[in-house]
């Protein structure tokens, strides 16, 4: 197996355009900052932030539905922003998703079969039949019986649904398979069961993930690195392990004591402890500096002058956190002991 990266990100910026309010003069949004990343044949990079942090623009630009603005992206040492339109059939054939919106990515007029068979009939050359016993190969990997092969989406729940475009995602055996939250959709069984075959698949196949999600918990189980995106940077990036044990940035941190705990007493007294730890903020300071700061419990005069470049963390990775700016030096390690803190 190759060595090198199978996929390398380097300041990729997407900036879309919109209008602010009702006016009508364009304004730019850059959804994406700057950001670098590889990712390996046989490992998985998780992505994780909130909602609008840039995850699902990176993976639009990575599969070419969205153009970047500046940056290089090399798959199999091909570079991808050369390609002006869509990528040759060759390229499509080796990068697969699974969105995250499983009504909206499956035909509704198309019968399981037809539909996880696609991928079969635009890229090979096997017939009806051999292309249905793929099919039912690839439908009994994802807990699907025979059965379903005549039926039609609206047919089944959500979480079947999802385990239909996983079936054809895997069709054509990718070398990178991009993972929109794929089992946000299915009971907890299920997930499992997805997450068991995605494992096996890819130490068999020698596949590489991307995998984006919200939950910092399950991206933390079957990530090998997991890289934190918040305002459209990456701001924490380093071994899976480590970024949720010991985690380096002030966001990060703030993602994991966000998960739900089972007693509402200690749920409201987490909550209420995050809230009196933020500082004041005027919403016009995060415009320059940090762009964390305005939620940050840990600002510094300095992160409202300047933004952070990305910092080495002792125990692997980088954080983009003046936290961590003498970690050359007996500076912080990853267990956010900054320097000027209460110990």
């Amino acid at each position: 197996m190759n060595s090198g990266p199978l996929l390398e990100v380097e300041d990729l910026r997407v900036t879309y355009r919109g209008r602010r309010g009702l006016k009508l003069r364009r304004t730019p949004i850059d959804a994406v900052r700057g950001v670098s990343f590889s990712i390996h044949p046989g490992r998985t990079l998780g992505l994780v932030g909130e909602s609008g942090s840039g995850k699902t623009s990176i993976a639009n630009a990575i599969l070419g539905l969205v153009k970047s603005t500046v940056g290089s992206m090399r798959f199999s040492g091909t570079e991808l922003t050369q390609y002006k339109n869509q990528y040759p059939a060759a390229v499509r054939k080796q990068m697969q998703t699974v969105f995250q919106d499983p009504y909206s990515s499956l035909n509704p007029s198309m019968s399981v079969e037809d539909i996880v068979g696609e991928p079969f009939r635009v890229h090979s050359s096997l017939n009806r039949a051999e292309r249905r016993d793929q099919v039912i190969e690839l439908l009994n990997l994802v807990s699907l019986p025979e059965e379903h092969l005549g039926r039609h989406p609206h047919e089944f729940s959500g979480g079947q649904r999802q385990r239909i475009s996983i079936a054809r995602a895997l069709a054509l055996k990718p070398k990178l398979l991009v993972l929109d939250e794929p089992v946000s959709a299915l009971d907890v069984s299920t997930q499992n069961q997805v997450i068991n075959l995605l494992y096996a698949l890819r130490d068999e196949l020698g596949l590489a993930y991307l995998l984006i999600a919200h939950d910092l918990a399950l991206v933390h189980h079957i990530s090998d690195r997991i890289a934190v995106m918040y305002r459209g940077h990456i701001v924490e990036e380093g071994p899976a392990e480590r970024v949720y044990s010991a985690p380096a940035h002030p966001y990060t941190l703030a993602l994991i004591e966000a998960v739900p705990v089972p007693d509402p007493r200690e749920q409201r007294s987490r909550r209420a402890k995050r809230r009196a730890a933020l500082p004041p903020t005027n919403g016009v300071s995060d415009l320059i500096g940090c762009s964390y700061q305005g939620r940050c419990p840990r600002v510094m005069p300095i992160c409202r002058q300047e933004a952070p470049p990305a910092f080495p963390v002792r125990e692997g990775g980088v954080a983009r956190c003046f936290l961590y700016s003498d970690v050359g030096s007996n500076g912080p390690s990853s267990h956010l002991h900054p320097k000027g803190s209460e110990a």
